[in-house]
């Protein structure tokens, strides 16, 4: 029998740098596997069922809320995402390291159910001015979109201190080989 897989979650408020550090550790550490989800919104061109999302009814997705089949879901602009027990608990027991984007909501739910097996790490950005910059600087969203992302990130920044790991992402290079030590870390124990 393989030894089981490790859960590793990242959680971190808009702005921080997430994504391009969750990128980069995916390409380097490749025992890593993407904590795929399920979703009732229609699939984008390029998307693959099982890789980026597993495509599912409304209908389906609701009766598998009923059965609490998911840790954690959300309905998000009209659309239902959610991650499976079933997706979970076959990556872990089959050995493998799952790692999972989930938002402060998502990373209570799966605490809740897997305790210390799940590891947390915060990103955080330097500040929250240097944050309200990243936002604007990015040129993709309104005014109105950035103040209420930015006012979500202060109530998330409230909550750094409720996680296993935190990570400053001040220097993206800096951050990132922080944030790579403490995955091994995790993956090694």
């Amino acid at each position: 029998m393989s030894k089981r897989g490790k859960i590793v979650v990242i959680v971190a408020p808009s702005g921080t740098g997430k994504s391009t550090l969750i990128k980069k550790l995916m390409q380097e550490i490749t025992s890593l596997k993407w904590s795929v989800s399920c979703t009732t919104r229609p699939k984008r061109t390029g998307e693959k069922e099982g890789e980026d999302y597993f495509y599912i009814t409304t209908r389906d997705f609701e009766k598998r809320i009923e059965n609490n089949e998911f840790i954690e879901w959300a309905k998000v602009h009209s659309n239902y995402y959610g991650t499976s027990k079933e997706f979970v608990e076959a990556g872990l027991n089959a050995g493998d390291h799952l790692l999972f984007d989930l938002d402060v909501q998502g990373c209570d739910s799966i605490k809740e159910i897997y305790g210390d097996e799940a590891n947390v790490i915060f990103i955080e950005p330097p500040s929250v001015e240097v944050l309200k910059e990243r936002l604007t600087g990015r040129g993709t969203d309104n005014i109105d979109v950035i103040n209420e992302r930015l006012q979500n990130s202060i109530k998330e920044l409230k909550r750094k201190d409720d996680y296993d790991f935190n990570v400053v992402n001040d220097e993206i290079e800096k951050a990132y080989i922080d944030f790579k030590k403490i995955v091994l870390s995790i993956l090694e124990n």
